[in-house]
């Protein structure tokens, strides 16, 4: 950006003296003088911005590790048994770099990188950060589970349990640059995530080569799984799917990811690592990351594009009849992705199908609808009451209802009216919405959830709310009341096994 400015400002210096311009006398020097103060301005706040990054807390290991035995599209794997034959030796290798030698836990017993301590992942009957595999002997089909941005394996695994006992063979593929340190987002590409789940698409189909193959995506999961069922329209290489589930998916991003990347660059070229982060946290989750390299925003900017880009692609081509069914869950509010996109930038831009979008709304007995910064009435209304609806639409809300108990108020294509069906579940006391983060976690959830039946064997995250003095804690209030579960899961859980016709 500063080179740029400057070759902008010398390029209107010679204009005016090489006689370019037709401006003479005061005029001439009065926008010389703008020019050059406007390129002092933006030096004075890149200067500032830099220095402001920069004087963040200091990187530690788990940031700066490289870790060369990632999956990337380089890698000489084949198969999904040298992927994970690969995986077996990234986490050796993580072993070595990050945890021989970040010292015992005594003084820092919620880092994750610390051994024995209560973020500690091996504190775990199994490490969720790892790839994992539920065959079943017969299965009715097959399914791939792909988890979100910063995140690992163990977000799914309550609906990997579910689809097994329903007698789907189930795969939980650890996208690259995940389930290890923070440091693996800062080079990772989208493209390597999305030969990895080529990978195990594959694998997959080798296993049960006359199965179904499903896809369920959650979050940054959720656009590696449309990008691939776009990818293999008219490409007989790829193994088709049959259905999608997207869990919050992340088809839209703010505009400002686009810009990520120019701070990374400016960092490197500057020779400052902290610029390669948007933030640096605390470690204290086992299976989610707390920083957040640039360059994940960015990858997130680029899929999306991609996305768009294989749409209008097949728009032309005629191919989109043969996008398989798509079934949507998103949060009315949700601060990580732009809830309004799933519908802009994919539901409506598909041929009328057997797609499905299932809303949860706010809990309207929470009375804070004047306090929400948007009018989400007249989102859904405008959504509801739209005569080219061209999916299922299903609203889980408790705005219809003079109780607390919710229902879901359905709407189907070219039908008028709608359906309510009541749904034994309400809203818990104190809560007002979900999250982008909270619909693949039941209550229970011994880490996420708001009521676990089992004690976590480490940290507990659902009820974390600590109160006090402000900017003390290096966790900030807004990440402790978020909210993490789902109290609509078993609705959730339901709904995916019906549409992806399991037992």
């Amino acid at each position: 950006m500063i080179v740029l400015i400057s070759v902008l400002a010398h390029q209107i210096w010679l204009d005016f003296y090489m006689g370019n311009f037709r401006i003479h006398g005061l005029a001439k020097h009065t926008l010389l003088f703008l020019a050059y103060g406007a390129l002092g301005v933006a030096l004075t706040l890149i200067t500032v911005f830099v220095v402001a990054l920069n004087s963040r807390t200091d990187l530690d290991v788990w940031h700066l590790a490289e870790l060369d035995e990632e999956f990337t599209t380089h890698s000489d794997v084949a198969s999904f048994s040298e992927y994970l034959a690969l995986e077996d030796r990234l986490f050796s290798q993580l072993d070595k770099q990050v945890y021989n030698s970040t010292g015992p836990s005594e003084n820092d017993k919620l880092n994750r990188y610390k051994r024995d301590s209560l973020a500690d992942p091996k504190r775990w009957p199994t490490n969720w950060n790892r790839s994992y595999e539920k065959p079943v002997v017969d299965p009715s089909a097959t399914v791939l589970l792909l988890h979100g941005l910063s995140d690992s394996p163990y977000s799914l695994k309550h609906l990997a349990e579910r689809l097994r006992s329903a007698n789907a063979h189930v795969l939980g593929l650890r996208i690259p640059g995940h389930g290890t340190a923070p440091s693996g987002l800062v080079e990772a590409s989208w493209q390597d995530m999305a030969a990895a789940v080529q990978l195990a698409v594959r694998h997959l189909a080798e296993q049960h080569p006359d199965k179904p193959i499903h896809i369920v995506g959650y979050s940054n999961g959720a656009a590696l799984a449309v990008h691939y069922a776009l990818s293999t329209l008219g490409q007989a290489e790829l193994d088709p799917v049959d259905r999608l589930v997207l869990l919050s998916p992340e088809i839209g991003v703010t505009p400002v990811a686009a810009f990520a990347i120019w701070q990374s660059r400016l960092g490197h070229f500057l020779g400052l690592e902290k610029l390669a982060w948007n933030s640096i946290l605390p470690e204290y989750d086992p299976f989610k990351y707390g920083s957040f390299a640039v360059n994940a925003g960015d990858l997130s900017h680029r899929i999306t594009a991609e996305i768009q880009r294989l749409l209008d692609k097949h728009t032309k081509s005629g191919q989109l009849d043969s996008m398989p069914p798509i079934q949507a869950y998103t949060s009315v509010v949700d601060s990580t992705v732009l809830a309004p996109a799933l519908v802009d930038r994919l539901l409506n831009r598909l041929p009328a199908a057997e797609h499905e979008l299932i809303i949860f709304d706010i809990n309207a007995r929470a009375d804070i609808e004047h306090l929400i910064k948007v009018d989400l009435a007249r989102m859904i209304n405008a959504l509801s009451e739209s005569k080219d609806l061209r999916f299922k639409l299903s609203l889980i809300s408790n705005r219809y209802n003079p109780n607390n108990t919710v229902v879901e108020r359905r709407w189907l294509p070219s039908q008028p009216g709608y359906t309510d069906t009541a749904i034994d579940l309400s809203w818990p006391m104190g809560i007002f919405s979900l999250s982008h983060v909270a619909l693949p976690f039941p209550a229970e959830d011994p880490l996420y959830g708001g009521v676990p039946t089992k004690p976590s064997p480490g940290v507990a995250l659902g009820n974390l709310a600590l109160r006090g003095e402000n900017d003390v804690l290096l966790i900030s209030p807004s990440a402790m009341l978020r909210m993490r579960w789902n109290p609509f899961y078993p609705y959730l859980e339901r709904r995916t096994i019906e549409f992806l016709d399991l037992q």
